[in-house]
C-alpha cells in the first residue's frame, strides 16, 4: 500500500522517480491511521508545505512561480517509478525495523520508523522540518501507540 500510494503521489507531482517525500506524503492517505496520528498533519498540508519548498528551491535558482499547476492526469502504470537512493535506504531501514516483530511483515509504522531516521538535505527529512514537526515526538507518539 505504502508504494503504491507513493508511486500515485510521484505521478500526480509530475516526478519520474519515487523519493522519499513520496513515501511520507503516502502516510498521510489514510487520515486515521497510526502514522498519519503521529505526525499530527494532514495529506493537504504536507502537500502545501511539499509546493512551498519546491518553490524556494526554484526560486533560489531564479525561477519565479506563482504557483505550481498540477501536471496533465497520466494513467496508472503498472510499475512503480525507479526509486531514488534515498527512497531504496528507507525501504531497507523498513525491513530492519519490522524484523524485531518477527511477524513477516513491513507496517506502515515500520516505514515511518525508517524515515523519521532520514536527516537533511533528504526531501522527506527537509519536509518534516518544514512542518515544524519533532521526529522525537513522532517516533515516541508512534512507540506508545503499538504498546
Amino acid at each position: 500500500m505504502v508504494l503504491r500510494s507513493s508511486a500515485e503521489e510521484a505521478r500526480r507531482r509530475g516526478d519520474r522517480r519515487l523519493g522519499t517525500d513520496h513515501l511520507l506524503l503516502a502516510l498521510l492517505y489514510d487520515s486515521d491511521s497510526v502514522t498519519a496520528r503521529a505526525l499530527g498533519v494532514s495529506l493537504e498540508s504536507a502537500r502545501a508545505a511539499s509546493d512551498a519548498l519546491d518553490r524556494a528551491a526554484l526560486s533560489a535558482v531564479g525561477v519565479k512561480i506563482v504557483s505550481l499547476g498540477m501536471p496533465e492526469p497520466t494513467p496508472a502504470a503498472r510499475r512503480l517509478p525507479p526509486l531514488t537512493s534515498g527512497a531504496r535506504a528507507v525501504l531497507k531501514r523498513a525491513i530492519e525495523e519490522a524484523r524485531p516483530d518477527k511477524t513477516g511483515r513491513i507496517e506502515v509504522r515500520h516505514f515511518l520508523l525508517a524515515l523519521l531516521s532520514r536527516e537533511r538535505p533528504d526531501a522527506a527529512a527537509e519536509l518534516v522540518h518544514a512542518m515544524g514537526i519533532d521526529p522525537g515526538d513522532v517516533r515516541s507518539r508512534l512507540i506508545k501507540s503499538a504498546e
